[in-house]
């Protein structure tokens, strides 16, 4: 894929949240705890989760990289702790912390991402820290 190919996936899954840009059998790995999310619905089910679930949040972009059929997205997940999360109930507490995504794209669908997000959400959870 071309960089240009590439940045139009990304910026069209980007805006609209839309999972048919994700490839059928597309992954999704939480890299601090190694778990997966495999296939599109699987993937569509714990993005949901975690945005509208266990949060009410958003994802705020501050750095973006778009290589051939790579792509970085860097910001703040930021929002409200609403339901279940780590085993921790429901804080209500606001939540701003930094998250990295790392994309590979093949035939104009997301093949795989890997989700970084630092220890700063249990800290913010819990008020350790």
């Amino acid at each position: 894929m071309s960089v240009a190919s590439t940045r139009k996936v990304m910026e069209k899954y980007w805006q609209a949240h839309d999972p048919s840009y994700i490839a059928d059998d597309g992954v999704y790995t939480d890299m601090a705890s190694g778990q997966e999310a495999r296939g599109r619905d699987a993937v569509s089910a714990m993005l949901n989760w975690f945005f509208n679930v266990a949060f009410q949040a958003r994802a705020e972009r501050t750095r973006l990289m778009v290589a051939d059929g790579h792509a970085t997205w860097e910001g703040y997940f930021i929002g409200k702790h609403i339901g279940e999360f780590a085993g921790i109930p429901a804080t209500g507490r606001e939540v701003r912390v930094p998250y990295c995504v790392s994309y590979d794209v093949e035939n104009d669908k997301i093949a795989r991402a890997r989700i970084y997000m630092t220890a700063a959400i249990m800290q913010q959870l819990t008020g350790a820290g």
